[in-house]
């Protein structure tokens, strides 16, 4: 049965790399991704990186990236794909299923396969395996920090005792809110012991925690922090700046209005999301079936040979994590990701659950026959979420993310440069107020003379190309630079970039212009002419 069970969990793995694998460039980049690829930048180019207390998060995320550019051979940015950046969640969201085999007989070995197969197809698992944010890889850390516990609980050994210490470490070096989790897991923790002696068995199975273990893995965790936080002991002041951090963050989680939600946000994207013309979303299964094993391992019914005690922790971690997390106004849907991962591993205790409570042998078919089909359909939408709708509004996963049109702006930008005598030297004004231009600075990476500006500069000159976004007070102000205060000896026509309506959408809600001077429009369009007309005789 434990052959079996290492089997279907290994088949599960390669589902979920067949699932994550494919086109990693094909989605836009967000631009949280290319924010941190930006931070990426000085690390490879410079390797130097200081951690900032105010934003992008931990550092793991940035070290971990060097891996894949070092193997590819990139020096700058500019040799770096969002391939080399996305691999790097697509991996940690694998290991996630690969951790669950430590934990198989603690589990059960049915619970295990089947929870390792709903990590591999739920949507929201496989479309942020594909973002590159810190999220996948907290979830992974605080995972293998649960399973290098629990086998310690087992076996005693010092070797486990320090995986655990180093996989809290990471945890705390990839993102802000492991301390949640760090609350999660200790409140679950006393939760089990406080069952078990008023059951009359507070001494847990085996040999008694010995406190040397207990030192070396909270040595083990304090030192993959430091080394992290401080640059690899380069940026002492890191270190300082892991714990300042947090007075920004208990701001953030309450007062910035920008991502404030009701409390039923996650849930409600959980249960059911439909929008107009778009699929139904529902990962239901998972929640309904996380019920059933919730249940059960309170009651220790139907467990087959599970560990009780490691089911009421799941069971209490993950019940805490979706509560504090619902609780907290600031959400962003990625972070459902750290109590979504205890619901699937309840899930699969759900379903055993239920296939032992059918009387017969043809009911229990029926159940396999059910859980297989809506297993399935988690798996068709786990592609759509990530391929036909993985930039689309109407995805409950996509949130507040660049349109493919940001595609036709690096376009447009291309054609500029092949007929300028500069070429990607070419000077470029990018105008958004608030800074919000992400993600063209990843996508104008290789361009060397970009000027980026939150307002419309006053000075007698400008560059042969303008990007700005479609406000009538940004519109007012460049109109005026360009035909008021450039002299009359200087001033050049100006043409609109982009094709009717004359305008792109950056993103849901946020339009971008674009003006070129007219030698150069008149220069691309002579270029493309014979291109189209090449084309249409081709088609004859």
């Amino acid at each position: 049965m434990a052959r079996k069970c290492c089997v279907l969990i290994l088949a599960a793995t390669i589902v979920a790399f067949a699932l994550r694998l494919p086109r990693l460039s094909q989605r836009p980049m967000h631009g949280d991704e290319a924010v941190h690829a930006d931070k990426f930048r000085l690390l490879l180019e410079q390797s130097r990186y200081e951690y900032d207390p105010y934003e992008y998060h931990g550092p793991t995320l940035n070290y971990l990236t060097l891996i894949g550019a070092w193997l590819t051979g990139a020096k700058d940015l500019t040799e770096v794909s969002e391939v080399t950046l996305r691999i790097v969640p697509v991996f940690f969201g694998v290991c996630l299923i690969l951790l669950v085999l430590p934990m198989a007989r603690g589990l059960g070995t049915g619970a295990a396969a089947y929870a390792a197969l709903l990590t591999a197809v739920s949507p929201a698992m496989v479309y942020y395996s594909r973002y590159y944010i810190q999220e996948m890889l907290l979830v992974c850390f605080t995972f293998g920090a649960i399973v290098s516990g629990y086998r310690y609980t087992q076996k005693r050994n010092i070797g486990w005792a320090l995986s655990a210490g180093v996989f809290l470490g990471l945890m705390h070096a990839t993102k802000e809110t492991c301390v949640i989790a760090f609350a999660a897991m200790l409140l679950a923790l006393l939760l089990v012991l406080h069952m078990k002696r008023r059951q009359g068995s507070a001494q847990s199975a085996g040999n008694p925690v010995k406190w040397s273990h207990l030192v070396a893995g909270l040595a083990a965790a304090v030192i993959v922090s430091i080394l992290f936080f401080s640059s690899f002991l380069s940026n002492p002041a890191g270190i300082a700046d892991s714990i300042r951090t947090y007075v920004t963050y208990l701001d953030r989680a309450g007062s910035t209005p920008l991502h404030i939600h009701p409390w039923h946000y996650y849930l409600k994207m959980l249960l059911y999301s439909k929008f107009a013309g778009g699929p139904v979303w529902t990962e239901a299964l998972i929640v309904l079936l996380a019920v059933v094993g919730f249940i059960a391992a309170l009651r220790r019914k139907n467990l087959s040979g599970a560990n009780p005690g490691l089911l009421r922790f799941i069971a209490f971690y993950t019940l805490t994590m979706t509560v504090v997390y619902s609780a907290i106004p600031y959400k962003t849907p990625w972070c459902l990701l750290g109590f979504l991962q205890g619901m699937i591993l309840l899930a699969g205790v759900g379903a055993v659950v239920l296939v032992k409570l059918a009387p017969n042998v043809l009911p229990r078919l029926i159940v396999l026959c059910l859980l297989l089909e809506a297993s399935l359909h988690l798996t068709w939408q786990a592609y759509q979420s990530s391929y036909a709708y993985d930039a689309d509004s109407r995805n409950p996963y996509v949130y507040a993310h660049p349109t493919r049109e940001i595609f036709t702006v690096v376009e447009k930008i291309q054609d500029c440069a092949d007929v300028h005598e500069d070429g990607r030297d070419m000077p470029i004004e990018v105008i958004c107020p608030g800074d919000d231009y992400w993600p063209l600075p990843w996508y104008l990476r290789s361009f060397t003379q970009v000027s980026w500006s939150n307002r419309v500069v006053d000075s007698p000159s400008a560059a042969p190309l303008i990007i700005a976004s479609a406000s009538p007070d940004i519109e007012a102000a460049l109109a005026n630079k360009l035909y008021t205060l450039i002299p009359p000896e200087k001033r050049k026509i100006y043409m609109c970039l982009f094709d009717k309506p004359y305008y792109v959408w950056l993103r849901p809600e946020v339009k971008l212009l674009g003006y070129v001077r007219r030698d150069l429009w008149t220069a691309v369009s002579e270029r493309l002419v014979p291109e189209v007309q090449i084309q249409i005789e081709g088609e004859e």
